[in-house]
């Protein structure tokens, strides 16, 4: 089972994610996994972590540390595929990969994430994508801002294609989607 979420910053998607990803892994008994993407790169960083970690504290995710290629994962001895995974962020991969710290950016980044993501959605028994929606600015934006939305938007596009259940959460409210229909 893939899940999809999107929505705006503080708008709970992150909290409905770990809520849908625990009681799939409860209900079928098998390991729970977050997927960590944010790379710190100074202590305000560090910090968000620490506070992220005692955030989900009880919950009984075991924390897996991924900025770049959730794909990197499905070979490891410590992990079950037959568990469900929390991939927060789609957004967090993306800008990691697109501009690595201390590394020339790729503006083709996303359609070097699409297959990883898409190759691990399909390997794992279950599995929650969250996304943040940007979407929605009038503004205009330089050249690698809008290539980093454009490549966000095609990332969360071929996600949602693949999920079973695709979730937009805005101003607190869920709205379920696929295949084009609001349930």
């Amino acid at each position: 089972m893939v899940y999809f979420i999107s929505g705006g910053c503080k708008n709970g998607k992150s909290m409905l994610a770990q809520n849908i990803a625990k009681e799939m892994a409860e209900s079928k008994g098998v390991p729970l996994y977050y997927v960590a993407t944010m790379i710190p790169v100074d202590e305000e960083d560090r910090a968000r972590i620490k506070r992220h970690i005692a955030e989900r504290d009880g919950w009984g995710f075991k924390t897996l540390e991924e900025g770049r290629s959730p794909a990197a994962l499905l070979n490891r001895q410590d992990v079950d595929l037959n568990g469900v995974f929390l991939v927060d962020s789609v957004t967090a991969l993306l800008s990691n990969e697109m501009f690595p710290y201390g590394e020339p950016m790729n503006l083709n980044a996303a359609e070097k994430l699409k297959p990883v993501l898409l190759e691990f959605a399909e390997a794992v028994n279950g599995a929650v994508f969250v996304s943040d929606y940007i979407y929605s600015d009038a503004d205009r934006f330089d050249e690698y801002t809008e290539k980093y939305r454009q490549g966000l938007a095609y990332l969360d596009k071929a996600l949602a294609n693949v999920a079973d259940e695709v979730i937009e959460v805005s101003y607190g409210i869920n709205y379920y989607y696929k295949e084009g229909c609001v349930k």
